[in-house]
């Protein structure tokens, strides 16, 4: 029972970070509706047998069986996630080639804000605000994003290193939010 109750508590706390920058910026429906999903059985069960409590569940699982079924689940019902953005190519030289389209800036906002909470959530007390930027280089730097996408996210984590979270908000809800 023990790590039922924490991957629940972990992907709630997870939740509730998210939907309090979300409306911090505006987003309130996306903050109340924020990985619902996670809740579902394909989901939550994949959690709780790989719940480590410092890291996703789904990197566990990936390593145990070469994929996340949870993730896969995941990324498909949830739009703030850039992998829910790609589709195939229209292009004939690139024809069944898959391709990143551009995300809506509000999914953009809401993203940006899953990656802060989720680093809050891993690095608890030892979190700064250039843990998101940092991460991203880890890894998303690489990934297959439009590049006004990336070039979105890019310059509002570094904001968010450079300048810390109440700028960064400002500016997500006046340019991403608001589109001004």
């Amino acid at each position: 029972m023990g790590r039922i109750w924490k991957h629940f508590k972990t992907i709630t706390y997870h939740k509730y970070l998210v939907a309090q920058g979300c409306f911090q910026v505006g987003l309130y429906r996306q903050g109340l509706l924020h990985d619902l999903s996670k809740y579902s059985p394909s989901e939550f069960w994949v959690g709780v047998r790989y719940f480590q409590g410092d890291r996703s569940p789904n990197n566990a699982e990936r390593e145990d069986i070469g994929y996340s079924s949870a993730w896969l689940h995941h990324k498909g019902r949830n739009k703030h996630h850039y992998e829910y953005w790609n589709d195939y190519s229209c292009d004939p030289k690139a024809a069944g080639s898959i391709v990143p389209v551009p995300m809506p800036d509000r999914y953009i906002a809401e993203m940006i804000m899953d990656r802060i909470a989720a680093c809050k959530v891993y690095r608890g007390k030892d979190y700064t605000d250039a843990d998101p930027l940092n991460y991203y280089y880890r890894g998303t730097d690489k990934a297959p994003l439009h590049d006004a996408t990336r070039e979105k996210l890019e310059r509002m984590l570094r904001l968010l290193a450079q300048k810390g979270e109440k700028e960064t908000f400002r500016c997500i809800r006046r340019e991403l939010v608001r589109g001004k």
